[in-house]
């Protein structure tokens, strides 16, 4: 992962103008008396930050005429929060994304195939930044159940050959131009659920490594699944590490406490180890300890308490909150269900984010069911939660480290597909108006495993290219400022 610019002068950084640039004419928004965190410049002391035509014009001491005044007296202001993990991209997802501190949004694990539609239908209409990658499961789902009518998650909410037919070498090329169409269509890298294509082979995953690795974007990999112990999960680490070092492909691997479980310290030691010696590779955790996903997945399959460590009363209907037993879950199994998976112990997301440079992400995603929004508590409290317990309670991040994990760190896993990204992740003259503003002392999530759609607290104004989208812990009604993040491979 690169590492942070030198901080030493704060009045320059990844821009030209300086910190304290004056404004030529009246800001937009001027944002007043907040504790500025910038995780780049390494800035962090109280001062005003105007805003106009959507940019950072101005960080300075000295008090600014503003059409708009936003006062973060006693509270922190933080470059928006970048969510690499969000499953969620409907119009009631984004709204609790944003009451979390989220000003950019992307689904990279399981992307779309095709990706021109996806972003078409999200232009002018949201209400943070969006971006996705090419799916791999889409393109295998495309091509051998000619279907290609779901994105994202739930690609994978229902069976097919997608995820239990093999492909022969020979019909390679044919999916590599799937996803080669998908990344000159603007995808930010190729989303690989490995975990639920089951009939995979390695050489089909290093294939689909090697496009990836000829556009110079990151594979976002689920990677096979793991066990409590020492099983598959480090395994399967081995696996896209090596596929990444073969090829040269840019790595990130998802939810490493979801395929690590017990062992996911050993999974972080191999990620470091190949990090030192130069590999482009990077991980994301999310602080929780249970996951969640689709009980028709093939992961369920015969043999999964081994696999996985866990059994029936380990899992749990959102619905309802019913935990399951054996005749519970084939029924559930039958019909098609979420379920959450409590197979992560207590102490393995402290332990991880104890580890440098491991990414916040949500893995978030609501589904409605008549009527009613149900999910995992990570899809609406994942930032607050970090913020909240990991931060202040049990201080196990500093501050700023935790906002570069969901700021500045993320932008940089980006970049190199969309250097616009470059502009994000900082609260800099020259800088995107992406901004979080919140109180340390009372953030936190409210989202529980029982009832997931509730809003976090503590998160008080959010602006996305200088538009309040969240105003005195509120949603702002009507406005829709978020942007496409887009790959420019077929602009190169």
């Amino acid at each position: 992962m690169p590492r942070f610019l030198p901080g030493a002068c704060l009045a320059l950084g990844v821009f030209s103008a300086p910190i304290a640039a004056q404004p030529t004419a009246m800001l937009d928004v001027i944002i007043v008396g907040g504790r500025v965190i910038d995780p780049e410049t390494k800035l962090d002391a109280v001062r005003h930050v105007g805003i106009r035509g959507g940019t950072i014009v101005y960080i300075g001491a000295t008090m600014r005429s503003a059409r708009d005044t936003i006062d973060a007296k006693g509270q922190v202001v933080s470059p928006g929060f970048i969510d690499l993990h969000q499953h969620g991209q409907q119009d009631f997802a984004y709204d609790y994304a944003a009451r979390d501190g989220v000003t950019t949004a992307l689904e990279m694990e399981l992307g779309s195939y095709p990706v021109a539609p996806w972003y078409a239908e999200r232009a002018g209409k949201a209400r943070v930044n969006f971006g996705i990658t090419v799916s791999h499961p889409g393109a295998r789902r495309a091509m051998l159940d000619r279907d290609s009518s779901h994105a994202g998650a739930l690609v994978i909410g229902s069976d097919g050959k997608w995820a239990r037919e093999r492909i022969d070498a020979t019909r390679f090329p044919e999916l590599g131009a799937r996803i080669d169409q998908g990344l000159r269509e603007g995808a930010l890298g190729v989303g690989m659920g490995l975990a639920y294509t089951v009939a995979a082979s390695r050489a089909e995953a290093i294939d689909v490594f090697r496009y990836a690795a000829k556009a110079k974007v990151p594979v976002y990999v689920h990677a096979r699944s793991g066990g409590p112990n020492d099983a598959d999960g480090p395994a399967s680490v081995q696996e896209v590490i090596a596929d990444a070092t073969a090829t040269g492909a840019p790595l990130h691997i998802v939810h490493i406490t979801s395929i690590g479980a017990a062992s996911t310290p050993f999974a972080l030691d191999l990620i470091d180890g190949a990090r030192r010696r130069g590999l482009d590779v990077t991980t994301e955790a999310y602080p929780y300890n249970a996951g969640a996903t689709y009980i028709t997945a093939a992961i369920f399959d015969e043999g999964f308490q081994q696999r996985l460590g866990i059994d029936y009363k380990d899992l749990m209907r959102p619905e309802t909150g019913e935990r399951l037993n054996a005749e519970t879950f084939a029924m559930y199994r039958k019909i098609g269900s979420r379920v959450i998976l409590f197979m992560i112990p207590d102490s393995v997301p402290a332990q991880t984010y104890r580890r440098p440079g491991v990414i916040v992400a949500s893995d978030g995603g609501f589904s409605k069911v008549d009527g009613k929004i149900i999910g995992h508590p990570r899809s609406a409290g994942t930032f607050a939660r970090v913020l909240g317990e990991f931060v202040r309670t049990q201080r196990v991040l500093s501050l700023p480290d935790a906002i570069a994990r969901m700021t500045l760190l993320p932008a940089k896993r980006v970049e190199g597909a969309d250097p616009r990204m470059k502009k994000k992740g900082r609260v800099q003259v020259g800088a995107d108006a992406d901004i979080t503003v919140f109180d340390p002392a009372r953030v936190i999530d409210k989202a529980t495993f029982e009832n997931a759609a509730q809003y976090s607290e503590g998160i008080t104004h959010v602006l996305v290219n200088g538009v309040p989208v969240v105003r005195n812990g509120e949603l702002v009604p009507g406005v829709a400022p978020g942007r496409a993040v887009r790959g420019r491979v077929g602009e190169r």
